[in-house]
């Protein structure tokens, strides 16, 4: 049964959704409470609602189950300290000198290898800290310094926002990683930019209350430690290599298990794979309540306003792209939210308009992290909570963590506008 919903019914579920996210509802239920409410507005009736929805939910099956078998390479990364022996190794080669740089790359190839950015951030955390406080580094430095890094990571990541974009728009998750790597490294230089600036702020100091033992004598080499991103690097890059099509719902599992095996935890696999679930668990669920409100949405007269409104205003059509993924990010606090509301709706349009799905969905994911990490999500409280940083100091950060992904998102067009 084809049911079409008015704009006004789609923006107002979508609306209700983030009043209730602000509120402190479960973010799931808040968004299929929104494409409900949004449904019932916009004249689809009850059942028309409902069956769209579990539809649009239906279409996020791919992508969960691909989101869930990532937890196997999070969680043995994590687990095994392969994660800190990266970060750490990176950190002691750079040196204190180019600390700030040092904790950038850290956080970004933490996040790229597989690790999902507050994560990484909560990783690199204890070790940014300790080296903050000896170099004389203010927190929001430090802290800017790895949310940047983290944000330069995941766009080039197989992380839950990668592998939803690329599953919204039907492509390869390799293709849709390498595509952004030019915005990535863009973004990391000016989040070193301005992290070496804010390092300097006085009156916000790191001190010894704040850091954290670590148990180096626990973590395995960096060969060992890096073995199971490079073989899910390998896998997947079979595929423009050779023309094998290695899909991420089996490399990334697979760089867990080396990961876990080469480490030498292999007694520790199932707890890896638990501790793995549990961290993305919440995102599946995420996703699926995400595939509601993206379904009453994408079956709405949103995309034809959309692209009326943009045509009025005589811009080009794949401005769409960047805006839609800045706009509905913002709204859900999340990267990996609204780059799937923001693909899903989307990708018709765009497609239909000319825009190369690659470049769509780069500039979606690129915009998904400009105004991602606001208050009502889960980022900002737990980037915050990793450097014991007050909600007041951590709201003066948001628009330099802005500045990091609006950089991300400028260079992805400009590439769209040269390369197509």
């Amino acid at each position: 049964m084809d049911v079409t919903f008015t704009t006004l019914g789609a923006v107002i579920g979508l609306v209700i959704a983030i009043v209730l996210i602000i509120k402190k509802v479960n973010p799931a239920y808040s968004l299929i409470l929104g494409a409900l409410i949004g449904g019932l507005i916009g004249g689809g009736g009850l059942e028309g609602t409902v069956t769209t929805m579990v539809n649009g939910a239906g279409s996020m099956m791919s992508s969960v189950l691909r989101i869930l078998t990532s937890g196997i390479l999070a969680g043995a990364l994590i687990k095994t300290g392969s994660a800190q022996k990266i970060a750490e190794t990176i950190v002691d080669k750079l040196g204190e000198r180019r600390a700030v740089a040092a904790i950038a790359i850290a956080t970004m190839i933490i996040c790229a290898v597989g690790v999902f950015i507050d994560i990484s951030v909560i990783t690199v955390a204890p070790i940014a800290l300790a080296i903050g406080e000896r170099a004389g580094l203010s927190k929001s430095g430090v802290l800017i310094a790895m949310i940047g890094g983290g944000k330069a990571g995941n766009i080039i990541s197989p992380n839950p926002n990668t592998i939803a974009v690329s599953e919204a728009f039907k492509l390869d998750l390799t293709a849709v990683m390498v595509r952004n790597i030019v915005p990535a490294i863009c973004a990391l230089i000016v989040t070193i930019l301005i992290a070496s600036v804010l390092t300097k702020r006085k009156g916000d100091p790191i001190t010894a209350s704040d850091l954290e033992e670590t148990n180096d004598a626990a973590l395995p080499s960096f060969p060992a430690a890096f073995a199971g991103p490079l073989v899910v690097i390998l896998l997947l890059a079979l595929r423009p290599i050779a023309g094998i099509t290695i899909d991420p719902l089996i490399a990334l599992p697979v760089g867990g298990i080396v990961c876990v095996l080469v480490t030498g935890h292999t007694k520790e696999l199932i707890a890896c794979t638990e501790f793995g679930l549990s961290k993305v668990i919440g995102v599946a669920i995420l996703l699926i309540g995400t595939g509601t409100i993206a379904g009453i949405i994408k079956a709405s007269t949103l995309q034809s306003d959309v692209t009326r409104l943009l045509e009025a205003a005589n811009m080009p059509a794949f401005l769409l792209a960047p805006i839609a993924g800045i706009l509905m990010a913002a709204a859900t606090a999340s990267t990996t939210a609204g780059a799937t509301v923001a693909a899903q709706t989307f990708s018709g349009t765009l497609l239909s308009a000319g825009v190369p799905a690659l470049s769509a969905a780069a500039m979606i994911h690129a915009g998904a992290t400009v105004v991602d990490s606001l208050p009502h999500g889960s980022f900002f409280h737990a980037t915050g909570g990793a450097v014991y940083m007050n909600i007041k100091e951590r709201m003066k950060l948001i628009p330099y963590e802005a500045m990091v992904g609006l950089t991300s998102t400028v260079v992805s067009v400009i590439i769209y506008l040269i390369a197509g």
